[in-house]
């Protein structure tokens, strides 16, 4: 736990987008090879609360194919899932052949918040230590490439962070009491994460630290890293030819009064901003007040026929 407050220097903005987006380019490449290999593979992001593991669990699927990268954030257990062996239900979300697994936090809650506020027994706790090992073995055995990392975050940044999002409402919803409670908990967590590392960090399945207090340099470290140690060939996605449009059709498109567009957000904006207005969705009038109740009462009038009819 540091005493006095250090500033982080960020990384060069410019600097660090224009080597996200080299990074980003070889992923959509290792995808593609774990596509064509029938590679599996999961990735565990695990860290201190605000320690920068969505951000950079956002920065590395952002160009991946959806159908065969997914993220996996699993909310709290439910009853029956509790009553089933601990690792039961993220076995179900293990990745089948050509399938990249992204785990926002895993089966290592037990032995961080679970351990920490009390959610599971001393029994389960220990169990865990020793079960957690011969699982990973078993996957990697299996043929699953299994890569840990540790997000870590310092004290002081983590409580910056904290402040940012509590006075940002787009933001505010990340900060649980749970999170609060890792403040006055700061040890409690660091002393179970050390002996996290001590049964789990097993030549198999090592656990792989990013420092974050800048984040920006630590999703370039960690993806750097999941590149050099997934044994991927460069793949050039398939080669798409555009096949020219028919210029000849009897199809006639009905007549766009027939529709029901939206309104035009977009161009109030632009007007409100004194800005051109952008090519989008065409004029609608807006309703006085006046034809909305004209059209209000139509509609009961109908209803009440209608029942009036079937009575």
């Amino acid at each position: 736990m540091t005493n006095k407050p250090v500033k982080v220097k960020r990384m060069d903005k410019a600097l660090y987008e224009a080597e996200l987006r080299r990074l980003q380019t070889d992923l959509v490449s290792m995808q593609q090879w774990v596509k064509e290999s029938g590679a599996r593979v999961v990735v565990i992001f695990e860290g201190r609360d605000a320690a920068g593991k969505g951000s950079a669990i956002k920065r590395v699927t952002e160009y991946l194919n959806p159908r065969s990268a997914r993220i996996v954030a699993l909310p709290i257990p439910t009853e029956r899932e509790r009553g089933q062996w601990y690792f039961q239900r993220y076995v179900e979300h293990l990745p089948s052949t050509g399938e990249i697994v992204l785990m926002d936090r895993s089966w290592y809650n037990r032995a961080g918040v679970e351990r920490v506020m009390g959610y599971c027994t001393p029994d389960e706790y220990r169990r865990f230590l020793h079960q957690a090992p011969l699982f990973e073995r078993m996957l990697v055995e299996d043929g699953i490439l299994l890569i840990k990392y540790w997000f870590s975050v310092s004290d002081h940044e983590q409580e910056a962070r904290f402040r940012s999002r509590q006075k940002d409402p787009m933001r505010r919803w990340k900060l649980s009491e749970t999170d609060l409670l890792s403040i006055t908990k700061w040890v409690d967590y660091s002393k179970a994460k050390d002996e996290m590392f001590v049964h789990t960090d097993i030549p198999e399945a090592p656990w792989w630290v990013i420092e974050s207090d800048d984040k920006r340099a630590a999703r370039l470290n960690m993806i750097s890293h999941l590149l050099s140690i997934v044994p991927y060939e460069h793949r050039e996605p398939p080669a798409v030819k555009i096949p020219h449009r028919p210029t000849g059709s009897d199809y006639e498109r009905p007549p766009r009064e027939l529709n029901r567009p939206v309104l035009d957000h977009a161009a109030d904006v632009a007007e409100a901003a004194g800005q051109p207005k952008p090519h989008g969705q065409p004029k609608v009038p807006k309703e006085s007040k006046e034809s909305k109740d004209s059209k209000k009462s139509q509609e009961s009038k109908e209803s009440q026929e209608s029942t009036d009819a079937t009575a």
